[in-house]
């Protein structure tokens, strides 16, 4: 581990001094699901300090620094109800039709949401993904160019 983060306390004890955890300089837009699992998030960690040996200082600063971000988090979430529409927009579920490496047609289906709750591998991303601010606004059949590549909108659900 590195010194550059490392405190040597009155006592002569180390612990980690971590700096916080950068925020997004985005708008923090959240689908109901996503609000859900900042609260979560903000109560989980809320726990851990209340039931946290005190001389366990690096645990102490890690959760400290984990929550201050999560209740920033929650204090600038601006909810953004399920709609429906025949655009692609934030909460929607879009599938888009594109060219993998091989130059073989694949269907990619995926929701676009809240920074926080994008997670590729479980089909969501974020509404600041290049692929979700190319198409947001598009409706089926259009087509737009990503990264040097063409894709389709195939279909748009809420």
């Amino acid at each position: 581990m590195s010194v550059a983060f490392v405190k040597e306390t009155e006592g002569g004890e180390a612990f980690e001094n971590l700096p916080d955890r950068p925020i997004s300089p985005h708008a923090n837009f959240v689908t109901p699901e996503g609000l859900a699992q900042i609260e979560a998030e903000v109560a989980r960690l809320e726990r851990e300090l209340t039931t946290l040996d005190r001389s366990d200082k690096a645990e102490d600063s890690r959760i400290g620094r984990d929550l201050r971000y999560w209740l920033a988090r929650k204090n600038t979430a601006q909810l953004v109800e399920p709609i429906d529409g025949q655009t692609v927009h934030f909460g929607a579920t879009v599938t888009v039709l594109r060219e993998d490496e091989s130059g073989k047609e694949t269907r990619q289906t995926f929701r676009i949401v809240g920074e926080d709750e994008a997670d590729p591998h479980k089909g969501s991303i974020s509404y600041t993904a290049p692929l979700a601010r190319a198409i947001t606004g598009k409706s089926v059949g259009d087509v737009v160019e990503v990264n040097g590549n063409e894709v389709e909108v195939v279909e748009i659900r809420a």
